[in-house]
């Protein structure tokens, strides 16, 4: 059978509108956009809440030994942790809404947070 058996007209019409309504709605639901604040934790416990409108470098103590947390251009990172694998190292620079970085050995996370944030993605 070919193509033009299986499919009607109309059929594709509805799955041209099924896609594109997909893809519109990856796009815009998808994103939380840029952060405003970077939520610093230790041990569960809030330490610090920041802007990431300005640079500056923060070191956060746990119980292997002091994680640096970086923010630069509006985005942040853990620039130095004493964990072993260094994952949450290796996960580089968090720049939009819920993206977080988890220091598991350390105890130490951080988020971006956005100004409307609804969920607490770590509690959730």
């Amino acid at each position: 059978m070919t193509a033009s058996k299986l499919f009607k007209p109309g059929d594709l019409l509805t799955l041209g509108v099924v896609a594109l309504s997909v893809t519109w709605l990856c796009v815009t639901l998808w994103q939380q956009g840029a952060g405003g604040t970077l939520i610093v934790r230790s041990k569960g416990s809030i330490v610090s809440e920041l802007s990431l409108q300005r640079n500056r470098t923060l070191a956060i103590d746990g119980p292997l030994g002091t994680t640096v947390v970086e923010v630069q251009n509006q985005r942040a990172r853990i620039a130095r942790d004493p964990s072993p694998k260094q994952y949450c190292v290796r996960q580089g620079w968090l720049q939009q809404a819920g993206e977080i970085a988890l220091c598991l050995p350390n105890q130490v996370s951080i988020e971006i947070a956005s100004v409307n944030n609804r969920v607490d993605s770590l509690n959730y």
